[in-house]
Formats: structure tokens, sequence, C-alpha cells
């Protein structure tokens, strides 16, 4: 089992989300219950999930799981997109959301090969 928190992913991820919930508080109320929920779901998904497979027993569990999140990671990035194309957030932002979650999802992509590669109760 490992302490999520010291992961500098899961970290990044808390951190990611944050900047959503900041930044969707701006958008138009009719998006109360539509973009905004979504996005604010896709974002606490990625470290939510992270932290449910650090206390999974098995490595393919904690795989699985690392898997959800950068599924979820997926998501955010076209929400981002299409908040842009709606004007609800500016090009800056644009493109540091999307900086900040293709290195996210870079750091899902690694640990995802570590822990699929290291022997059972070694990670």
């Amino acid at each position: 089992m490992q302490d999520y928190k010291s992961l500098k992913v899961w970290q990044n991820s808390h951190k990611f989300t944050l900047e959503i919930y900041n930044i969707t508080a701006h958008y138009p109320k009719d998006e109360q219950w539509g973009l905004v929920s979504q996005m604010r779901r896709s974002s606490y998904s990625i470290p939510t999930n992270i932290a449910e497979g650090c206390g999974r027993r098995t490595n393919d569990d904690f795989a699985h799981f690392l898997q959800m999140s950068l599924g979820s990671a997926n998501e955010i990035e076209y929400q981002i997109l299409l908040s842009a194309d709606l004007n609800y957030i500016s090009s800056e932002q644009q493109e540091r959301l999307n900086s900040e979650i293709k290195y996210i999802k870079s750091m899902l992509v690694n640990l995802i090969s570590k822990v699929k590669g290291v022997p059972e109760r070694e990670f």
C-alpha cells in the first residue's frame, strides 16, 4: 500500500483540481449543472482514483485505477477545449491548463508503466 499524498502525480492533480474549481466558479450560471459540474467531476476523479488505487492490494488493481485517472484526464482535456471554444476561458488559461493536464497525463503513463513492471508487493 502506497501513501497517495507522497506521489507527485497526486499532488499535481490535486492542485489542478483546485484550479479547475476556481476557474469554473466564473462560468455562466446556466452551466452550473452542465459543463461546470462535468469539469469538476473529471478533474477530481484524477486524484480520487489515484488515492483509491493506492489502497488496493495488487499492482494490477493500482494500475487499473491509474488508467481510470488517465481517462478522466482525457475528459478534462476536451472540456478545456470546449470551454475555450465557448469563450469561457482565455487562450492563456487554455494554454496553461493544457500544459498542466498534459504533464499530469505523462506522469500517469509513466507511473502505470512502472507499476506494471514491478513484481507484486514491491511497489
